[in-house]
């Protein structure tokens, strides 16, 4: 048991380094639409379409509503997202991008995504594997 919690504590930690390494990407692409490395990320975690609501965007950022409230904000100033009603619970409000948000979003996917990418040294088995378990981590943590 306690080889398991050594490795598991060594993939939390090797995680971290390779997240925090990448991070010093966030701010050069941010700056070239005028965003936020904050802003950048929540523009990332929405998908068209698929409003979600701002409690949800609180947990997924780890902060308090009021932050996640001055964030959205600012979005919202800049003509990037609205805030509307819940379809099911008029009393939840969702957040979703309006079409200049899903335009600046994309252009924003495109230069990250035309960085060089580390994990593209992995092969395509490795890389799939890596998925599937960060998926089924994110998964159980939004269960």
């Amino acid at each position: 048991m306690a080889r398991t919690n050594d490795e598991a504590r060594r993939a939390w930690q090797l995680l971290m380094r390779f997240f925090f390494r990448q991070r010093g990407q966030l701010p050069a692409c941010g700056d070239q639409f005028g965003l936020s490395p904050v802003q950048c990320h929540v523009l990332h975690l929405l998908e068209p379409d698929d409003p979600m609501p701002m409690s949800r965007l609180a947990k997924t950022l780890s902060c308090d509503a009021s932050n996640v409230t001055g964030l959205v904000d600012r979005l919202e100033t800049r003509g990037l997202v609205e805030r509307r009603p819940a379809a099911g619970d008029r009393r939840v409000r969702v957040l979703g991008l309006t079409p200049t948000g899903s335009r600046v979003r994309g252009e924003l996917l495109r230069h990250v995504s035309g960085r060089p990418n580390p994990l593209t040294r992995l092969t395509p088995d490795e890389r799939r594997a890596l998925v599937r378990i960060l998926e089924r981590l994110l998964d159980e943590q939004d269960g």
